[in-house]
C-alpha cells in the first residue's frame, strides 16, 4: 500500500462529537455484568439523532477496565455496546458511527488479567482513541467536541486540542462538587446529553459564519488584484 494513501486528508477532515458511554449515554450503573442492565438516559437517543440528522460524525470513546480487572471477558463489553446501539436505534433511529474503547488498565490502577494489563495510550486521559479516530475516519481534532461525566474526560479533550464538555448525569455532580477524581476546566457544563448537544449545535453555527465570513473576505482580499491585473492588462494593449 501507498503510505500517502494512509495520510489523512486535511482539507476534508471533518469536526466530530465523541461520546463517553457510562453516565453520559447508558444510566451509570458500575461495572454492568448483566447486559440487559444496561439502560438509556432519558432524552439521550433524540440527542444523538439530532447529531445524525446534521451529519456530524458521532463517535464512542470509553475506558472499559471491566477484563483488566477480571470482572468479565472482552466478548462482554461488546455485547453491551451492542445492546447500546440497539437501544439508540430501536428508541430514536439514532447510531454511533464509529465506537473505540479502552480495555486496559496498568497494574498500579487494578489491572490483573494479563492479557489487558498494560500502560496504554488509550486509556483516558490520553488521546489514543481520539487520534485513532481521526486517522481512520479523517475528523479536525481542533474543531471537534468531548462529551463526558469525569474529569479525565475533559482533560482527554483539552489534551487532544478539543472543546470538553462536562454533562451533570453520572459522575458530573461529584466531579464539579470536588468529591470524585480530581477539580478540571470543561468548556461548557451541561445538565445532560441534550443540553450539549444544544450548545455544540450553537457553537458549530458560529464557526460556519466564521468561516463563510474568511471566505467573502478572502474572496474580496483577491477582487482588487484581479482587477489590477485587467486594468495593466487594457493599459498596456491601449497604450
Amino acid at each position: 500500500m501507498n503510505p500517502k494513501s494512509q495520510i489523512p486528508n486535511l482539507k476534508s477532515a471533518k469536526p466530530a462529537v465523541f461520546l463517553d458511554r457510562d453516565g453520559v449515554l447508558n444510566i451509570e450503573a458500575g461495572y454492568i455484568h448483566n447486559v440487559e442492565d444496561l439502560h438509556l438516559i432519558p432524552g439521550v437517543a433524540e440527542a444523538v439523532r439530532r447529531l445524525n440528522d446534521r451529519q456530524i460524525f458521532c463517535c464512542l470513546v470509553s475506558n472499559q477496565s471491566g477484563p483488566a480487572r477480571g470482572y468479565y471477558p472482552i466478548d462482554h463489553v461488546e455485547a453491551l455496546h451492542r445492546r447500546l446501539c440497539q437501544l439508540l436505534a430501536t428508541e430514536a433511529g439514532a447510531k454511533l458511527d464509529a465506537l473505540y474503547y479502552c480495555p486496559y488498565l496498568s497494574p498500579p490502577e487494578g489491572g490483573t488479567n494479563r492479557e489487558f494489563t498494560r500502560w496504554s495510550s488509550w486509556r483516558k486521559p490520553n488521546t489514543g482513541m481520539l487520534v485513532a479516530a481521526a486517522w481512520e475516519h479523517d475528523l479536525d481534532l481542533s474543531q471537534s467536541f468531548v462529551v463526558g461525566d469525569k474529569a479525565t474526560d475533559v482533560d482527554m479533550a483539552h489534551n487532544a486540542g478539543c472543546c470538553g464538555i462536562l454533562v451533570q448525569t453520572g459522575f458530573g455532580e461529584s466531579v464539579l462538587g470536588g468529591k470524585y477524581q480530581h477539580h478540571t476546566k470543561p468548556d461548557y457544563v451541561a445538565t445532560d446529553l441534550a443540553r450539549a448537544v444544544d450548545w455544540i449545535l450553537q457553537q458549530m453555527g458560529k464557526l460556519e459564519v466564521e468561516r463563510s465570513s474568511k471566505l467573502e473576505d478572502e474572496h474580496h482580499a483577491k477582487q482588487p488584484q484581479s482587477q489590477n491585473r485587467a486594468s495593466r492588462y487594457l493599459d498596456y494593449y491601449s497604450g
